[in-house]
């Protein structure tokens, strides 16, 4: 009698290019629930029925987006054991950069030591860090740089209405970076992304930074967001671009270790579970809860948790998916990185002064 074959598992179509190391920075002022409403007219409950967030860090002035960003890819690089004059190139994604040039990838290359490197920003709101996942992976595969440091960041307290009920509670600020470099196995699936411009309002400034030469009292511009048509288009349009990601990488759903979706809505996460029919199996990242709406910080900040906490696999397959303004959306599968020492932390203090053209210390890290 012919005993059948063991069933062989799908093989991940990917670039040899992998995560070699991973690091975030969460900003030392936690706020809750309460002191939101403490300038809105809502409710701790209502803020956590509608949204699932029970806390968020915000930034105090000395952590700048520069520092924020500087201080996560200081510890990306020191998990991934490389050298900061390693990196050929660093690719910057963040929204709330207040100037629109020179580019934050610039400074933060200097900051951290890392010689000469290229050095560019983007902005793709929320999906920025799958977006720039995907550039680093295919400038290590197409031999433009051996090592690439992805980092997005974000102070999106400084950009809020405390005032709006809508958008106050939402949003977090904090920064992840990882290092993409040569891999001996497929490491970073092909990404599916794309863009949708009639929607382009729907998660936008109320105003323009221009508009304030013409009318100088009319203040800084403030986000303003269509959260139910948000939450329409994410939680029904997504599915299929994940099913997409799934199959251009040659995994299943069953394949996965991990589901790392961007961490905007709890609700938006639940519906995207059910509709893509997720086994038990699969570890579903879930931290809106204790980070807020942190834009493109939100996945890798979900990466490292769920590493730090054991609730998924180094090495294991993941599932990378986020959307934001634009509308823009970015998912791709990838093979996780080592775990790091702990979960993401909040800093035990804030530099005094962010002056220093120097990396930051040991002493002020958590």
């Amino acid at each position: 009698m012919n005993t059948p074959p063991p069933p062989t598992r799908p093989i991940f179509r990917g670039a040899p290019t992998g995560l070699l190391g991973l690091g975030t920075y969460l900003p030392s002022r936690t706020i809750t629930n309460k002191e939101i409403c403490e300038q809105i007219d809502s409710s701790e409950e209502w803020i956590r029925s509608r949204s699932g967030i029970q806390v968020r860090y915000w930034a105090e002035p000395s952590e700048t987006v520069e520092y924020m960003a500087a201080t996560a890819a200081e510890r990306a690089l020191e998990h991934a054991g490389i050298d900061a004059r390693e990196i050929g190139c660093v690719i910057v994604s963040t929204v709330s950069h207040l100037h629109q040039f020179p580019s934050l990838a610039a400074g933060v290359a200097h900051r951290i030591g890392a010689g000469a490197p290229g050095a560019f920003d983007i902005s793709a709101g929320c999906a920025g860090f799958c977006y720039g996942l995907s550039l680093a992976s295919d400038m290590v595969a197409a031999g433009s740089a051996r090592h690439v440091l992805v980092i997005a960041v974000e102070r999106l307290s400084e950009l809020l209405d405390p005032t709006d009920r809508h958008t106050a509670f939402l949003f977090g600020d904090g920064a992840g970076a990882a290092v993409v470099g040569p891999s001996d196995q497929p490491g970073v699936g092909p990404v599916v992304w794309g863009s949708d411009g009639s929607h382009k309002d729907t998660i936008r400034q109320t105003h323009s930074w221009a508009a304030l030469r013409e009318t100088p009292g009319l203040g800084r511009p403030y986000i303003t967001m269509d959260g139910r048509e948000v939450f329409r288009w994410a939680a029904y349009q997504l599915g299929p671009i994940a099913e997409e990601a799934l199959a251009r990488a040659g995994v299943s759903a069953a394949d996965l270790d991990a589901f790392v979706p961007h961490q905007a809505n709890a609700r938006i996460t639940d519906e995207l579970v059910k509709g893509l029919g997720l086994p038990a199996t699969v570890t579903v990242a879930r931290t809106v809860e204790i980070h807020g709406n942190t834009s493109a910080v939100s996945v890798p900040l979900a990466i490292e948790e769920l590493l730090a906490r054991g609730d998924a696999r180094p090495g294991g397959l993941a599932l990378l998916l986020s959307f934001g303004t634009g509308l823009v959306w970015a998912g791709q599968v990838v093979r996780l990185p080592p775990a790091p020492a702990g979960p993401p932390r909040p800093a035990v203090t804030a530099p005094a002064t962010d002056t220093t053209p120097t990396a930051p210390t040991k002493e002020t890290r958590s």
